[in-house]
């Protein structure tokens, strides 16, 4: 990964601050584990398959720091940042494009009641 690019992800990533106390391991560096996490989704090997000597870190941890960053929202920020980018360079080219509307919930017929309809001309008496 190119310097230009990393100077646009890094803001999004959150920052962790290291514990003063019981600071434990040094956590790899999210560059290297980054581009762990690409190698991974473009390569599809499993997480613990993920060769060390490529200096990625663990394949749990790309995974871990996976989950960390998708529950921080930063791919969502960083899909908006890139389609902002490309936008302003006039890189992107809509003639192929498609719209797929499959992830929405198609709503179809009158909305459902929760309650039982009834079916007599009013509520039977208690039996208790």
């Amino acid at each position: 990964m190119d310097d230009e690019l990393w100077a646009v992800i890094e803001p999004l990533l959150p920052k962790v601050e290291r514990r003063i106390r019981h600071p434990g391991r040094m956590r790899h560096p999210d560059r290297l584990v980054f581009q762990g996490i690409l190698f991974v989704l473009h390569t599809g090997v499993a997480w613990e398959h993920l060769p060390q000597e490529l200096g990625f870190g663990s394949g749990m941890t790309c995974w871990r720091r996976l989950a960390e960053w998708t529950e921080a929202g930063v791919w969502s920020r960083l899909h908006e940042v890139l389609l902002a980018k490309l936008r302003s360079a006039d890189a992107l080219d809509f003639s192929r494009a498609a719209v797929d509307g499959s992830h929405i919930r198609a709503l179809k017929g009158a909305p459902r009641r929760d309650e039982a309809l009834l079916t007599g001309a009013e509520a039977a008496a208690s039996t208790t």
